[in-house]
């Protein structure tokens, strides 16, 4: 299988041969181009640069006190590719089963190999409360994620995330100081629809968020969501509330309501440097949800366009995207869901199926790979995997193995007991939201 990594390599030395650093440049031979050229470059040579770094997320606004990454030593910088392998290899061997290596569905191939678990954000959290026998979880994911791992896991096991610059746009796109502020300005106008019966508003978070969120929503009778049972957990509010304020992803959002009958009337956006989020009284009376403004970048690239383009070179190709695509994109659609969802479907497929598969370029790639039988390819035609994860390398995996070895704990993710205690009520209310 041609990695992303080499899809991605090959598109910049294509368009530093065309002398066109700024224009995508497609490769004949597979279609694909590179989203950004800097995707090349060694994470270590960005990790304390300004921003997110190339790719889709590159122009979104980090805050100023995202985690940075120390500079790694030289024996992992200049080690090649099968010298990393080796000493990974030879280090997970030696921790046994005191380490355990958890890998989201987004990372790159050459970490997959290496972990014991692969799945999405809170398969992989799971995965640590039910393995109490490790010592130590190597998140090979983004900052919130291992932060849910750290929550959810026993307070003396450790958490570790291999580059502290692997955050997310996302959730960094919602602040525990601006859901504050929007929650003081929500019950200044909504504070008198409360009954004892319901709230007025009730607090939704998506797993994409910041653990000082998670507990935010546990304080304030909200609850925490995933994509695959964001209805559920939209049904539960409903029961409890007059409506509800949904961050940090509106398309999830807006795609969940929708779905359930809620009118784009009824779903005003939150835009949180506003006064009111630059919406009414009266619209935010009249609302349903409450739809915060922010969106992942990498999702946000898919197009009804894209859709009409593979069904044209694709007759009776069963188009399938993620929920955070706009709900345009979604409708579109022959099928959305979580990135277990898409999993499955294309374990399901028939043989000879065509699918186009709107989600990040790692999983889509796997998954061609895992199912030669069939045509799996991703929508956007245009490499573009998500940026921040793209930051976990073999280099960083190698250095937090062989640190563990040596008796040291790096980047160690901690949660307070308090914030942590919170999380938990909002968490556990969703487990316990079954449909």
């Amino acid at each position: 299988m041609t990695s992303v990594h080499e899809l991605i390599r090959g598109a910049a030395e294509a368009e530093q041969e065309a002398a066109s650093p700024r224009r995508a440049l497609a490769l004949r031979a597979t279609g694909i181009s590179n989203c950004d050229t800097g995707l090349v470059r060694d994470p270590w040579a960005i990790d304390r640069e300004a921003g997110y770094g190339p790719g889709a997320s590159v122009g979104d606004r980090i805050p100023g006190d995202a985690p940075r990454q120390g500079a790694l030593p030289e024996r992992y910088t200049n080690a090649s590719e099968a010298e990393l392998t080796r000493w990974i290899t030879e280090a997970r061997a030696a921790l046994g089963e005191r380490v355990r290596i958890l890998g989201h569905f987004y990372q790159r191939d050459e970490v997959v190999q290496h972990a014991d678990f692969v799945g999405d954000s809170f398969m992989l959290a799971q995965a640590a409360k039910e393995h109490p026998e490790a010592e130590a979880f190597v998140f090979c994911g983004v900052h919130f994620m291992a932060e849910t791992a750290d929550i959810l896991s026993d307070r003396d096991q450790a958490v570790i995330l291999p580059n502290l610059a692997a955050g997310c746009s996302m959730a960094d796109m919602a602040t525990i100081e601006q859901v504050e502020d929007c929650w003081r300005q929500l019950n200044e106008v909504l504070a008198d629809e409360a009954t004892e019966e319901k709230q007025a508003v009730i607090p939704v978070t998506y797993m994409n968020s910041s653990a000082a969120i998670k507990a935010f929503c546990g304080r304030n009778g909200g609850i925490v969501c995933t994509s695959s049972n964001a209805r559920t957990v939209l049904e539960w509010a409903f029961e409890r509330g007059q409506r509800v304020v949904f961050f940090p992803d509106q398309h999830l959002g807006r795609n969940t309501a929708k779905a359930m009958g809620v009118t784009e009337e009824e779903m005003p956006l939150w835009r949180p440097r506003l006064p009111l989020g630059g919406n009414t009284p009266e619209q935010l009376r009249d609302s349903r949800v409450i739809l915060w403004n922010g969106f992942c970048s990498v999702h946000k690239r898919f197009t009804v366009a894209q859709i009409e383009k593979a069904r044209a070179e694709y007759p009776g190709v069963r188009v399938i995207v993620h929920p955070e695509c706009p709900a345009a994109v979604v409708e579109a659609a022959d099928g959305s869901g979580s990135t277990e969802f898409i999993r499955r479907e294309i374990e399901a497929a028939e043989p000879g199926t065509v699918l186009a598969i709107g989600t990040e370029i790692n999983l889509v790639n796997r998954l061609q790979a895992e199912r030669p039988d069939l045509t799996v390819f991703c929508l956007d035609p245009v490499v573009c995997p998500c940026s921040t994860m793209y930051r976990i390398h073999p280099a960083y995996l190698a250095w937090t193995l062989e640190s563990l070895l040596a008796g040291e704990t790096p980047n160690r993710i901690t949660v307070s007991d308090a914030v942590a205690e919170d999380s938990r009520v909002a968490l556990e209310r969703m487990l316990a939201a079954r449909p």
